[in-house]
C-alpha cells in the first residue's frame, strides 16, 4: 500500500509541473506581449489567474474562500497571508481579482518556463542580501504608484519545520502599507500545507479553505507603529488559523460519533 502511495505522489508532483507549463505554452504569444511594458501588467494578471485556476482544478483542488470584507476595484492594497505551500501563489491569484504584484523569493525564478515570467513580473528578493531588500522596497513603491496592489508573505519563506503554524513576520509589508497609507488585507490559508506541502512525498487532492479578514486601515499610523502593526496582523492571521484547526477537530469528533 505504501508503495502505491509513493508512486501516486511522484506522478502527482510531476503532473503539477506539467500543469504549470501547459497554459503558459498555450497563451505564450499573449503573455510575451503583455510583459513588453509595465502598462500591460493588468492583462498579464488576467492570464495569470486563468493559469492559477487551471493548475488548482487540474490537481484536484477545489477552494472555498470566505470574504469578511471585499476589495474595491481600482484601489491599492497590501495583501498578506500565511505561507506553507507553492499553491499559495495559485490560490491567491484565484481569489483576488484586483491586479497585484507578488514579492517573492529569487529561487523560484529557476523553475523552467514559469521562472521566465516570474522574474519579469514579480518583485524578487534575495533574503541574504540587504541591498536586494532595499531594491525590493523601491520597486514595490513604483508598483503602488502605478495603482497596483502588492502581495507579500511576511514570514519571508516557508518554515523548514512544518509543525510551525505561523512563523514570525518581517517588517517590509507593514512599512510599505504605512508609507503609502493603503489598507492591509489579511488572508488565511487553512489547508494548503495539507494539500501540497514542500515535502515531496505528501499531499492529496481536496478542499482548500481560506478567509479574507477585515482590512486593517493605516489612518493615523506612522513608521513608529510598524512593529505594533506587524504583530497585530500576525495575531489576526494566527487566530484565523486556530479557528480552522478548531473546526477540523469538531468535524473529526462528529465523524466518530
Amino acid at each position: 500500500m505504501k508503495g502505491i502511495k509513493i508512486v501516486f505522489w511522484v506522478l502527482w508532483r510531476v503532473w503539477f509541473y506539467i500543469l504549470m507549463a501547459i497554459p503558459i505554452l498555450i497563451m505564450l504569444p499573449f503573455l510575451l506581449i503583455s510583459i513588453i511594458s509595465e502598462s500591460g501588467y493588468p492583462y498579464f494578471f488576467k492570464m495569470a489567474r486563468i493559469w492559477a485556476k487551471f493548475i488548482l482544478f487540474g490537481m484536484g483542488f477545489y477552494y472555498k474562500v470566505e470574504r469578511e470584507q471585499k476589495l474595491i476595484k481600482n484601489k491599492s492594497y497590501m495583501i498578506v497571508a500565511n505561507h506553507t505551500s507553492m499553491t499559495d501563489i495559485m490560490l491567491m491569484l484565484a481569489v483576488v481579482r484586483n491586479p497585484f504584484v507578488f514579492v517573492g523569493k529569487k529561487e523560484l525564478s529557476k523553475i523552467p518556463l514559469f521562472g521566465f515570467f516570474y522574474k519579469r513580473t514579480c518583485i524578487l528578493v534575495d533574503r541574504n542580501s540587504s541591498r536586494s531588500k532595499n531594491e525590493v522596497f523601491k520597486r514595490a513603491q513604483d508598483r503602488l504608484n502605478q495603482g497596483l496592489s502588492i502581495c507579500i508573505f511576511p514570514e519571508g519563506g516557508v518554515p523548514d519545520d512544518e509543525t510551525i503554524l505561523l512563523d514570525e513576520f518581517k517588517d517590509g509589508a507593514f512599512r510599505l502599507a504605512i508609507e503609502h497609507q493603503i489598507p492591509i488585507v489579511p488572508v488565511v490559508f487553512a489547508d494548503n500545507k495539507e494539500r501540497f506541502s514542500y515535502t515531496f512525498l505528501s499531499g492529496s487532492p481536496g478542499k482548500m479553505r481560506g478567509k479574507i479578514l477585515p482590512f486593517v486601515e493605516m489612518e493615523g499610523l506612522t513608521s513608529e507603529n510598524r512593529k505594533t502593526l506587524r504583530d497585530e496582523v500576525r495575531q489576526l492571521i494566527y487566530k484565523g488559523l486556530l479557528e480552522f484547526k478548531k473546526e477540523n477537530r469538531g468535524k473529526r469528533i462528529e465523524e466518530r460519533e
